[in-house]
């Protein structure tokens, strides 16, 4: 039998589970912003890497507000989240060459969140044949660079970005 090696996902089935909502927990914990994978944040929302991604670099925009839904956000709260999209996509493409990019929110368990209580968007760098049969017939992602130089980078040139 072939194996993969895929040590990330130790620290996932090992580590001690958050109580609450994981993104309250993010959020009120700014002294473990790096071990948390936070690039950036300000008085409306912070940004912070997908521990466990679609694709190398995956970042999360996410709103200070504790709540399920859009439409409960402040008009103010919307706007800052959007530009923090836009600029969050403009900064995959530009350092970790993404060839495209998806964006969305999953609103509801319904609809596919995996945190449904807090919502969100992602903001998903793509890269022509960055999928393969592995995915569908194995159940497995391959990830060809390392998580923690892809958030040296992102976090390092966040300011250039986010203004």
């Amino acid at each position: 039998m072939e194996r993969l090696y895929a040590p990330w996902r130790f620290e996932y089935v090992t580590e001690e589970k958050i109580d609450g909502c994981v993104f309250c927990h993010i959020l009120q914990d700014k002294e473990s912003d790096e071990k948390l994978g936070v690039v950036f944040r300000d008085e409306n929302c912070y940004v912070v890497m997908n521990k466990y991604p679609y694709s190398p670099g995956h970042l999360m925009i996410i709103p200070n507000v504790h709540t399920d839904k859009i439409e409960d956000l402040d008009d103010g709260d919307w706007v800052d989240i959007s530009l923090r999209v836009k600029q969050a996509t403009k900064m995959v493409k530009d350092l970790l060459n993404a060839e495209g990019v998806n964006i969305g929110m999953n609103l509801s368990k319904a609809a596919g969140a995996g945190i449904a209580e807090h919502v969100h968007y992602h903001v998903v760098p793509r890269w022509l044949g960055d999928t393969n049969f592995i995915t569908s017939i194995g159940n497995t992602r391959i990830y060809p660079v390392d998580f923690d130089k892809i958030y040296r980078t992102l976090k390092d040139n966040s300011l250039k970005y986010f203004i």
